[in-house]
């Protein structure tokens, strides 16, 4: 069999390796996380406030992390980005498995990475394109992208295993691990700098760009909403510790198996996903019935008495979510023109990424007062009837296909901004930003 063509690339496979090796451990760190704090509390509340931390640090610093990404030079930004992440880790690992941390101190941690994670991203999707031909852009995208969810499969399911054995903080120590193996890789690619033609606009110039193209374009913000109302409502993860330790009893084993299902169902679906998306051309209406069934999918989870049905009912999750999200990346990404998608990257980003931690903390409030398997189940409504509301009426989102999206319009223009920004051999990707 031959090898693809991107696969002889150096860099990108250098690259690769390093971002799905970061990845999982940064998703099982993310599962450690709420299971850490939700141990040393025993408070679903709290356990919502890991949520807190990512909300507050994506709202506030995502769109200044997607000017940044469109100004600077992407592989050192990233490698900061590592950097940080790195020593957060470290201290938690330490504080962790000398049995000194507290909630507040996995809270905090959690804000840190976040924040850090806000830059990385932009920069993430920006420098794909410097490292192979354009030709090739498209192979790259689709090896990373299911590769994003190997991780998010593989990571909570290490988590379970390694909180088993050692506790949270060898998970942790693992995390650093993969921050350095990617400070590394970085370290060695050879990509050609950021080249700057003229001086550059001031940040918030920048921000405001990119906030005035969001607000003009109404299919961008209405499947920004969408994407907001099942994150929000079917936020399921921070509930998760609670149902696989008090609800069906099965440990931290079994935790980290519920919280790598919903990334198994995404990648059984691929397929299908890939065979819908192509041949059909109603998008809007399949992405507003995958919303409605993702919320029927949380409330059948929170149903679950019996783990298999548990198990079934995170696949089904991780399935309607990819289908839905794929969809929603998509179209934005084709109504966006390459030298403002840093930006629009960036405030969808406080959807997409926004809206799950939002959710975790406003479900983590909700089921501290009514508990976990009620708050799921009304939690899960909201999807259903957001999606009930968009397909009630015309309007973008629901008569969108593949060929309706229009031509991306310039971005608007300051009397005072500066030259175009590009990176050599290079336009941006159209992939995920997570990728």
């Amino acid at each position: 069999m031959a090898v693809p063509a991107v696969l002889r690339n150096r860099d990108f496979n250098l690259y690769w390796a390093g971002v799905v090796l970061s990845q999982i451990g940064t998703r099982g760190t993310v599962a450690a996380n709420y299971f850490q704090v939700y141990a040393l509390t025993g408070s679903v509340l709290q356990t919502g406030l890991v949520g807190a931390g990512q909300a507050v640090a994506l709202i506030v610093l995502s769109p200044i992390g997607g000017a940044y990404a469109d100004r600077l030079d992407r592989r050192k930004l990233l490698m900061w980005a590592q950097v940080v992440s790195l020593v957060v880790a470290l201290v938690l690992a330490v504080l962790t498995l000398t049995g000194q941390a507290q909630a507040w101190h996995v809270i905090l941690s959690v804000l840190f990475t976040t924040a850090a994670a806000t830059f990385d991203q932009p920069a993430r999707q920006a420098l794909i394109p410097a490292m192979v031909p354009k030709h090739q852009l498209a192979q790259a995208i689709a090896l990373l992208n299911p590769s994003r969810e190997v991780a998010v499969l593989v990571g909570p399911a290490l988590a379970g295993v390694f909180i088993a054995v050692g506790g949270p903080g060898l998970m942790y120590a693992v995390d650093a691990v993969t921050y350095a193996v990617l400070i590394g890789v970085l370290a060695v690619l050879r990509v050609a700098p950021l080249v700057q033609a003229g001086p550059p606009r001031s940040v918030f110039g920048s921000v405001a760009e990119g906030a005035r193209y969001v607000l003009k374009r109404p299919l961008v913000t209405r499947l920004m909403a969408l994407d907001l109302a099942a994150t929000v409502f079917g936020a399921y993860r921070v509930l998760l510790p609670a149902l696989a330790l008090d609800v069906l009893h099965v440990g931290p084993t079994g935790y980290g198996l519920l919280s790598s299902a919903p990334s198994a169902g995404a990648l059984l679906a691929t397929y299908v996903i890939f065979r819908v998306v192509a041949r059909s051309n109603r998008l809007g209406r399949i992405v507003l019935a995958s919303t409605a069934l993702y919320g029927i999918a949380a409330i059948f989870l929170a149903q679950s008495r019996w783990f298999p049905l548990a198990l079934v009912a995170a696949l089904l999750l991780g399935a309607l979510d990819a289908m839905a999200t794929t969809i929603r990346h998509a179209a934005v990404q084709v109504d966006t023109p390459d030298d403002i998608r840093g930006r629009v990257t960036a405030f969808y980003q406080m959807s997409s990424r926004g809206g799950p931690a939002i959710g975790d903390l406003l479900m983590g409030a909700f089921a501290g007062v009514v508990g976990p398997i009620a708050a799921l189940t009304i939690g899960g409504l909201g999807p259903v009837l957001v999606a009930a509301v968009f397909r009630a009426r015309p309007n973008v989102v629901r008569e969108y296909t593949s060929a309706s999206v229009p031509e991306p319009v310039p971005a608007p223009q300051e009397p005072d901004a500066g030259g175009t920004r590009t990176q050599a051999n290079s336009s941006r990707t159209t992939g995920d930003s997570s990728a």
